[in-house]
Protein backbone atom coordinates (compact mmCIF):
# COMPACT_ATOMS: atom_id res chain seq x y z
CA UNK A 1 0.00 0.00 0.00
CA UNK A 2 1.26 3.52 -0.71
CA UNK A 3 0.28 4.84 2.71
CA UNK A 4 1.77 4.39 6.16
CA UNK A 5 -0.05 3.12 9.22
CA UNK A 6 -1.42 6.64 9.69
CA UNK A 7 -3.76 6.28 6.72
CA UNK A 8 -7.47 6.70 7.20
CA UNK A 9 -10.17 4.08 6.75
CA UNK A 10 -10.46 4.50 2.99
CA UNK A 11 -6.99 4.26 1.49
CA UNK A 12 -6.50 5.83 -1.94
CA UNK A 13 -5.71 3.66 -4.91
CA UNK A 14 -2.20 3.27 -6.22
CA UNK A 15 -3.41 4.75 -9.51
CA UNK A 16 -4.55 7.96 -7.82
CA UNK A 17 -1.35 8.40 -5.82
CA UNK A 18 0.66 7.64 -8.97
CA UNK A 19 -1.15 10.36 -10.91
CA UNK A 20 -0.60 12.85 -8.08
CA UNK A 21 3.12 12.04 -7.90
CA UNK A 22 3.28 12.39 -11.68
CA UNK A 23 1.83 15.90 -11.52
CA UNK A 24 4.41 17.01 -8.97
CA UNK A 25 7.20 15.23 -10.81
CA UNK A 26 6.27 16.87 -14.10
CA UNK A 27 6.26 20.30 -12.46
CA UNK A 28 9.80 19.70 -11.20
CA UNK A 29 11.06 18.09 -14.41
CA UNK A 30 9.90 20.82 -16.75
CA UNK A 31 11.05 23.53 -14.36
CA UNK A 32 14.49 21.87 -14.23
CA UNK A 33 14.64 21.89 -18.02
CA UNK A 34 13.84 25.59 -18.18
CA UNK A 35 16.29 26.52 -15.41
CA UNK A 36 19.02 24.50 -17.09
CA UNK A 37 18.61 26.55 -20.25
CA UNK A 38 20.14 29.51 -18.41
CA UNK A 39 23.51 27.79 -17.97
CA UNK A 40 26.06 29.84 -19.96
CA UNK A 41 23.33 32.40 -20.71
CA UNK A 42 22.64 34.04 -17.34
CA UNK A 43 23.61 37.70 -16.77
CA UNK A 44 26.43 36.77 -14.37
CA UNK A 45 28.82 33.83 -14.13
CA UNK A 46 27.70 33.17 -10.56
CA UNK A 47 24.11 33.08 -11.78
CA UNK A 48 24.99 30.38 -14.31
CA UNK A 49 26.10 28.25 -11.36
CA UNK A 50 23.15 29.21 -9.15
CA UNK A 51 20.48 28.44 -11.74
CA UNK A 52 22.31 25.24 -12.68
CA UNK A 53 22.18 24.15 -9.05
CA UNK A 54 18.49 24.99 -8.83
CA UNK A 55 17.91 22.93 -11.97
CA UNK A 56 19.76 19.98 -10.41
CA UNK A 57 17.66 20.22 -7.23
CA UNK A 58 14.48 20.19 -9.29
CA UNK A 59 15.73 17.31 -11.39
CA UNK A 60 16.42 15.30 -8.25
CA UNK A 61 12.89 15.94 -7.04
CA UNK A 62 11.53 14.94 -10.44
CA UNK A 63 13.50 11.69 -10.44
CA UNK A 64 12.18 10.68 -7.02
CA UNK A 65 8.59 11.54 -7.86
CA UNK A 66 8.58 9.97 -11.32
CA UNK A 67 10.23 6.81 -10.00
CA UNK A 68 7.54 6.51 -7.36
CA UNK A 69 4.78 7.23 -9.88
CA UNK A 70 6.12 4.46 -12.11
CA UNK A 71 6.30 1.98 -9.23
CA UNK A 72 2.72 2.64 -8.21
CA UNK A 73 1.52 2.52 -11.80
CA UNK A 74 2.79 -1.05 -12.09
CA UNK A 75 3.29 -0.92 -15.86
CA UNK A 76 7.06 -1.36 -15.77
CA UNK A 77 7.88 2.26 -16.58
CA UNK A 78 10.77 3.94 -14.79
CA UNK A 79 11.76 7.60 -14.48
CA UNK A 80 13.41 7.62 -17.92
CA UNK A 81 10.36 6.14 -19.61
CA UNK A 82 8.12 8.74 -18.00
CA UNK A 83 10.45 11.63 -18.82
CA UNK A 84 11.43 10.73 -22.36
CA UNK A 85 8.75 8.48 -23.84
CA UNK A 86 5.49 10.23 -23.04
CA UNK A 87 3.76 12.51 -25.51
CA UNK A 88 2.72 16.08 -24.80
CA UNK A 89 -0.85 15.35 -23.70
CA UNK A 90 0.42 12.82 -21.14
CA UNK A 91 2.36 15.44 -19.15
CA UNK A 92 0.48 16.92 -16.20
CA UNK A 93 2.56 19.94 -15.19
CA UNK A 94 0.96 23.34 -14.65
CA UNK A 95 1.51 25.59 -17.65
CA UNK A 96 3.57 28.17 -15.74
CA UNK A 97 6.53 25.79 -15.61
CA UNK A 98 6.76 25.30 -19.38
CA UNK A 99 6.72 28.92 -20.52
CA UNK A 100 9.83 30.06 -22.37
CA UNK A 101 12.47 31.76 -20.21
CA UNK A 102 12.36 35.01 -22.13
CA UNK A 103 13.81 37.97 -20.26
CA UNK A 104 15.73 37.27 -17.03
CA UNK A 105 13.10 39.31 -15.17
CA UNK A 106 10.42 36.89 -16.34
CA UNK A 107 12.42 33.89 -15.12
CA UNK A 108 12.96 35.55 -11.72
CA UNK A 109 9.24 36.37 -11.42
CA UNK A 110 8.26 32.82 -12.29
CA UNK A 111 10.80 31.33 -9.87
CA UNK A 112 9.51 33.57 -7.10
CA UNK A 113 5.96 32.29 -7.59
CA UNK A 114 6.73 28.64 -8.26
CA UNK A 115 9.32 28.22 -5.51
CA UNK A 116 7.00 29.87 -2.97
CA UNK A 117 4.24 27.51 -4.07
CA UNK A 118 6.50 24.45 -3.91
CA UNK A 119 7.81 25.47 -0.49
CA UNK A 120 4.27 25.65 0.91
CA UNK A 121 3.34 22.40 -0.85
CA UNK A 122 6.30 20.37 0.38
CA UNK A 123 6.03 21.82 3.88
CA UNK A 124 2.53 20.38 4.07
CA UNK A 125 3.40 17.17 2.24
CA UNK A 126 6.03 16.32 4.89
CA UNK A 127 3.07 15.20 7.00
CA UNK A 128 1.54 13.02 4.28
CA UNK A 129 0.10 9.66 5.25
CA UNK A 130 2.14 8.31 2.34
CA UNK A 131 5.58 7.71 3.78
CA UNK A 132 7.37 7.96 0.44
CA UNK A 133 5.81 11.30 -0.48
CA UNK A 134 6.55 12.56 3.03
CA UNK A 135 10.22 11.59 2.71
CA UNK A 136 10.56 13.23 -0.72
CA UNK A 137 8.92 16.39 0.61
CA UNK A 138 11.15 16.52 3.71
CA UNK A 139 14.22 16.78 1.49
CA UNK A 140 12.65 18.94 -1.21
CA UNK A 141 11.35 21.63 1.15
CA UNK A 142 14.93 22.48 2.18
CA UNK A 143 15.95 22.85 -1.46
CA UNK A 144 13.03 25.03 -2.54
CA UNK A 145 13.57 27.22 0.52
CA UNK A 146 16.88 28.22 -1.12
CA UNK A 147 15.17 28.65 -4.50
CA UNK A 148 12.61 30.98 -2.93
CA UNK A 149 15.29 33.02 -1.19
CA UNK A 150 17.30 33.30 -4.41
CA UNK A 151 14.27 34.52 -6.35
CA UNK A 152 13.37 36.93 -3.55
CA UNK A 153 16.81 38.53 -3.55
CA UNK A 154 16.81 38.98 -7.32
CA UNK A 155 13.29 40.43 -7.27
CA UNK A 156 14.35 43.00 -4.71
CA UNK A 157 17.55 43.79 -6.58
CA UNK A 158 15.86 44.28 -9.93
CA UNK A 159 12.60 45.80 -8.76
CA UNK A 160 14.22 48.41 -6.56
CA UNK A 161 17.23 48.94 -8.82
CA UNK A 162 17.47 51.11 -11.91
CA UNK A 163 14.52 52.38 -13.90
CA UNK A 164 15.31 49.79 -16.59
CA UNK A 165 15.63 46.86 -14.19
CA UNK A 166 12.38 47.93 -12.48
CA UNK A 167 10.57 48.09 -15.82
CA UNK A 168 11.75 44.66 -16.90
CA UNK A 169 11.03 43.06 -13.54
CA UNK A 170 7.50 44.46 -13.52
CA UNK A 171 7.06 43.29 -17.09
CA UNK A 172 8.09 39.79 -15.99
CA UNK A 173 5.61 39.77 -13.11
CA UNK A 174 2.83 40.95 -15.43
CA UNK A 175 3.59 38.18 -17.94
CA UNK A 176 3.70 35.44 -15.29
CA UNK A 177 0.55 36.40 -13.45
CA UNK A 178 -2.12 34.94 -15.80
CA UNK A 179 -0.61 31.48 -15.14
CA UNK A 180 -0.46 31.69 -11.34
CA UNK A 181 -4.00 30.67 -10.44
CA UNK A 182 -3.66 27.22 -12.03
CA UNK A 183 -1.23 26.24 -9.26
CA UNK A 184 -4.06 26.46 -6.73
CA UNK A 185 -6.77 24.62 -8.63
CA UNK A 186 -8.30 21.65 -6.83
CA UNK A 187 -10.05 18.79 -8.57
CA UNK A 188 -11.58 15.44 -7.64
CA UNK A 189 -8.14 13.80 -7.39
CA UNK A 190 -6.52 16.32 -5.05
CA UNK A 191 -9.69 16.68 -2.98
CA UNK A 192 -9.92 12.94 -2.39
CA UNK A 193 -6.21 12.50 -1.68
CA UNK A 194 -6.18 15.47 0.69
CA UNK A 195 -9.16 14.01 2.55
CA UNK A 196 -7.27 10.73 2.97
CA UNK A 197 -4.21 12.55 4.34
CA UNK A 198 -1.99 11.77 1.35
CA UNK A 199 -1.99 15.04 -0.60
CA UNK A 200 -2.11 18.75 0.09
CA UNK A 201 -5.14 20.55 -1.31
CA UNK A 202 -3.58 23.18 -3.62
CA UNK A 203 -6.45 25.57 -2.95
CA UNK A 204 -5.40 25.69 0.71
CA UNK A 205 -1.99 27.09 -0.29
CA UNK A 206 -3.17 30.12 -2.24
CA UNK A 207 -3.40 32.66 0.56
CA UNK A 208 -0.03 31.97 2.16
CA UNK A 209 1.75 31.87 -1.19
CA UNK A 210 0.25 35.10 -2.48
CA UNK A 211 0.82 36.89 0.85
CA UNK A 212 4.53 36.08 0.66
CA UNK A 213 4.82 37.01 -3.02
CA UNK A 214 2.97 40.28 -2.53
CA UNK A 215 5.19 41.22 0.41
CA UNK A 216 8.26 40.72 -1.77
CA UNK A 217 6.74 42.68 -4.65
CA UNK A 218 5.84 45.57 -2.35
CA UNK A 219 9.34 45.72 -0.89
CA UNK A 220 10.73 45.64 -4.43
CA UNK A 221 8.49 48.62 -5.37
CA UNK A 222 6.60 46.39 -7.79
CA UNK A 223 2.86 46.06 -8.27
CA UNK A 224 0.91 42.83 -8.06
CA UNK A 225 -1.15 42.77 -11.27
CA UNK A 226 -4.79 41.85 -11.63
CA UNK A 227 -5.12 38.83 -13.91
CA UNK A 228 -7.84 39.50 -16.48
CA UNK A 229 -7.03 36.17 -18.18
CA UNK A 230 -6.42 32.92 -16.28
CA UNK A 231 -4.72 30.15 -18.21
CA UNK A 232 -5.39 26.56 -17.21
CA UNK A 233 -5.41 22.98 -18.52
CA UNK A 234 -1.93 21.69 -17.73
CA UNK A 235 -3.14 19.26 -15.07
CA UNK A 236 -5.29 17.55 -17.70
CA UNK A 237 -2.64 17.55 -20.44
CA UNK A 238 -3.51 20.81 -22.20
CA UNK A 239 -0.33 22.78 -22.80
CA UNK A 240 0.96 25.92 -24.46
CA UNK A 241 2.59 26.01 -27.87
CA UNK A 242 5.97 26.38 -26.18
CA UNK A 243 5.70 22.99 -24.50
CA UNK A 244 6.26 21.06 -27.71
CA UNK A 245 9.66 22.72 -28.12
CA UNK A 246 10.65 21.83 -24.55
CA UNK A 247 9.82 18.17 -25.14
CA UNK A 248 11.55 18.11 -28.52
CA UNK A 249 14.80 19.25 -26.95
CA UNK A 250 14.50 17.16 -23.79
CA UNK A 251 13.46 13.93 -25.50
CA UNK A 252 15.44 14.10 -28.75
CA UNK A 253 18.39 11.92 -27.74
CA UNK A 254 16.37 9.22 -26.00
CA UNK A 255 13.90 8.95 -28.87
CA UNK A 256 16.64 8.99 -31.51
CA UNK A 257 18.45 6.09 -29.84
CA UNK A 258 15.80 3.86 -28.24
CA UNK A 259 17.17 1.68 -25.46
CA UNK A 260 20.59 3.32 -25.48
CA UNK A 261 22.53 3.19 -22.21
CA UNK A 262 25.07 5.73 -21.01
Amino acid sequence: MPTSTRHLATAPSNADVSRYALRLGDDALISAQRMGEWIAAAPQLEEDVALGNIALDLLGQARALLTYAGQLEGAGRDEDDLAYLRDERQFLNAQIFELGNGDFGFTVARLLVTSTYQHALYAGLRHSADSTLAAIAAKAVKEVDYHRDHATQWTLRLGDGTAESHRRMQQGVDAVWPYVSELFESDALTTALAASGVAVDPNSLEEQVLVYVEQVLTEATLTRPEATVRHTGGRSGIHTEQFGYVLAEMQHLARSHPGAKW
